[in-house]
């Protein structure tokens, strides 16, 4: 998928990472954006690529060994799958991390965002909370 909207600033983060990295962030970009066609690309903190659609969906951040794609779920969408590989007492947001060659599981993690997106629709992680 590459229909979407492509934030400049998103293509200068992934551009300089090594091979693998740059291949492995494209495809979660491509998954995110199939998640829900509205998600938007955003750089904040002045370099890291934001996907947001009605709040914070998810962020990119490749380390020297591994990527971490953070989620902004609150610790509220269920992870029956077991993706997330840290952060699991954090109260906004959670790491599902990657290592060069870990496969996706694709079907899960589109399962994964769309939860968020729509917590995000119904108001927000917080605003879920307090319900």
């Amino acid at each position: 998928m590459d229909t979407y909207h492509r934030d400049p600033g998103v293509d200068a983060y992934l551009e300089p990472l090594p091979g693998w990295q740059r291949e492995l962030c494209q495809h979660l970009r491509d998954i995110i954006h199939t998640a829900d066609p509205e998600v938007r690309e955003v750089v904040k903190r002045r370099v890291q690529p934001y996907f947001v659609l009605a709040g914070n969906v998810c962020a990119l951040l490749a380390t020297k060994d591994h990527v971490n794609l953070f989620v902004y779920d609150g610790a509220i969408v269920p992870d029956p799958h077991g993706l997330v590989t840290g952060g699991h007492d954090n109260t906004t947001a959670r790491t599902i991390a990657f290592w060069e060659g870990d496969p996706i599981d694709e079907p899960a993690l589109l399962e994964f965002l769309r939860q968020i997106i729509a917590n995000n629709r119904a108001g927000g992680w917080r605003q879920l909370k307090k319900g």
